[in-house]
């Protein structure tokens, strides 16, 4: 097994201390937003062997098991993060497999540079994911009842919200939350900005409800995402709570540090809060406006002491260990790869002791122990 060394991503909204408390490690300053795990080729984690992705491509049946090159292909195809979010992420979706395909063939067909700001498909593949909860943490997700919406909007008693809550209070219900989604990303910005500005001058009068709003007014002003994200349920998660995210379910981080796990892509279309590239056409084509609960997990637990959040998808799965003093050694031998991550205490992963955030590489098949005392996450894929 490979211990390895990650990249933090820097972006705005990351916590400046989330993932330094964690590691054990003065603050930088700047904002820490996600530490990488995996063999993605934007940050691939580096080993004593190389960097994660040039190991696995240089064996990929040794290093990932027969099994999963013959299902996903030579990749490693799941990527593991640590998240902290210090201020929010976009209101975005994610497409499913057949769309980022189709997507993906389109604009190389088109010759737009896979680098261009523009672009919505950065490769081939989806990217259902799932976030577990280290510390409270705070999100949207997927569309609420929209008649809740309406009486959310009404309560604000601003003019130019009007129209939305009548829409939203029509039948059916697929159709209203398209018709209003539609009409707040392509509303002239002017209009929008005063709408948001009112909506927020409203909201921060009314109490807990209504403060994620008010703070994402502050942090993008103007943003018809404010408003969007009234339309989707509030997720508020406690520590060891995960929430599953599938193809065009729109979400948003507000505030929190958890893991992360994700199948191994780039693709993102966003609905707000961000300056980045909103491709209106190819986003409501991809969102399914489908109102219902959010996906919430909580791990079901095994004789063998595993703890799993069990979802759909086979990219990917995402275990938990919480291990007492004195408890006996468990072997977790696996037939595909594995990424263990420890997040407290100092569990041991063979003779590799983890400290917190510290994480080991593990080739398929290879005889794996795990001992010592604290959490350790276990990321692989599905048998």
């Amino acid at each position: 097994m490979d211990r390895l060394a990650n990249t933090v991503r820097p972006y705005a909204w990351g916590s400046t201390t989330a993932i330094p408390e964690l590691l054990g490690v003065a603050p930088t300053g700047e904002p820490q937003a996600e530490l990488w795990m995996g063999a993605h080729p934007g940050a691939p984690s580096r080993t004593p062997r190389g960097p994660l992705n040039e190991v696995v491509e240089a064996d990929p049946v040794r290093e990932l098991g027969a099994a999963t090159v013959d299902r996903f292909g030579p990749r490693l195809p799941f990527l593991f993060k640590i998240l902290a979010a210090g201020a929010p992420l976009s209101l975005q979706v994610h497409p499913d497999l057949a769309q980022a395909r189709a997507g993906f063939a389109a604009e190389e067909a088109a010759g737009i540079p896979v680098e261009d700001p523009k672009r919505n498909y950065k490769d081939a593949y989806h990217k259902p994911e799932l976030i577990c909860a280290l510390t409270p943490f705070d999100g949207l997700c997927g569309f609420r009842d929209p008649a809740e919406t309406a009486d959310l909007m009404a309560a604000l008693d601003v003019d130019s919200l009007k129209p939305y809550v009548d829409l939203l209070r029509a039948h059916p219900e697929e159709a209203a939350l398209r018709e209003v989604l539609t009409a707040l990303l392509t509303a002239e910005h002017g209009e929008m900005a005063r709408t948001v500005a009112e909506a927020a001058a409203a909201a921060a009068q009314l109490g807990d409800a209504y403060a994620p709003y008010v703070r994402l007014a502050h942090d993008f002003p103007g943003d018809p995402g404010v408003i969007a994200a009234m339309l989707l349920n509030r997720v508020q998660l406690r520590p060891g709570e995960a929430m599953f995210l599938g193809a065009g379910v729109p979400h948003a981080y507000l505030d929190g540090l958890g893991v992360e796990i994700m199948a191994n892509s780039d693709n993102v279309l966003r609905c707000g809060l961000t300056p980045k590239h909103v491709d209106v056409p190819e986003l409501l084509r991809v969102v399914r406006f489908e109102p219902g609960e959010p996906n919430l997990l909580r791990p079901e637990a095994s004789p063998s002491g595993e703890e799993v959040y069990d979802t759909p998808i086979d990219e990917f799965r995402l275990s938990r260990y919480v291990r007492a003093e004195g408890a006996a050694p468990t072997d977790i031998t696996a037939a595909g790869p594995q990424i263990l991550l420890a997040t407290a205490g100092r569990p041991k992963a063979g003779e590799v002791t983890l400290a917190p955030g510290e994480s080991v590489f593990v080739p398929a098949g290879e005889p794996t122990e795990l001992s010592g005392t604290g959490m350790l996450f276990r990321a692989t894929v599905v048998a």
